[in-house]
């Protein structure tokens, strides 16, 4: 049985499954998660329902599959030789205008993780404990590198100061977050607090 599930799932190409991911995270940009239906995704597609379902299961997994496809690779991947290196580098993989489409529709799904304990499993099963290792990953290279002391409070931390910084600046400075503020913000909050210099 399980075997003909995958062959079912195997048929979307790549290049199609692109395509879908696109359309609902457009969809969920102009209507936000609670109004999104299957519907409304298979309309825009133009594929059946039932092979949505068949494929994702159900909303919150499409969704959450379509924001982890819409991330530019993994964090891990980054390895300048420096933990500041690999946080700089990983501001280049988004311009200020991805930031501010991306940062706008996270808005509006984190509204819909408090209403919604499917989605937020989703959410946390796909991207948020992946994204927690990639960075433990990283910054394991840097203790092991001699740049973080392995008993740095801050190291449990990364994740809540890179979230912190990227999430508030609509919230305080009424502005989406920018490459030259998240930088800025590396260098001034999340380095001193791991001990490393800024320079």
């Amino acid at each position: 049985m399980a075997e003909v599930a995958t062959a079912r799932r195997s048929r979307i190409t790549p290049e199609r499954e692109a395509e879908l991911y696109g359309a609902v995270l457009d969809l969920l940009r102009e209507v936000g998660y609670d109004a999104l239906t299957m519907d409304a995704v298979a309309a825009r597609t133009r594929s059946s329902k039932a092979t949505l379902y068949r494929q994702w299961g159900g909303k919150a997994e499409l969704v959450v599959k379509a924001i982890r496809h819409n991330k530019p690779g993994k964090v891990a991947d980054i390895d300048t030789g420096s933990i500041r290196g690999d946080l700089h580098t990983l501001l280049t993989r988004e311009d200020d205008c991805a930031m501010e489409q991306n940062s706008a529709l996270l808005r509006g799904v984190a509204m819909a993780l408090h209403r919604n304990p499917d989605l937020r499993q989703a959410f946390r099963d796909q991207l948020i404990e992946p994204e927690m290792a990639e960075f433990r990953r990283v910054l394991q290279r840097a203790v092991d590198r001699g740049e973080i002391r392995p008993d740095c409070p801050a190291l449990d931390f990364l994740i809540h100061m890179m979230v912190g910084g990227y999430a508030t600046t609509v919230l305080l400075d009424e502005q989406p977050p920018t490459r030259a503020f998240l930088a800025s913000y590396i260098d001034a909050v999340i380095l001193p607090a791991l001990g490393v210099s800024a320079s």
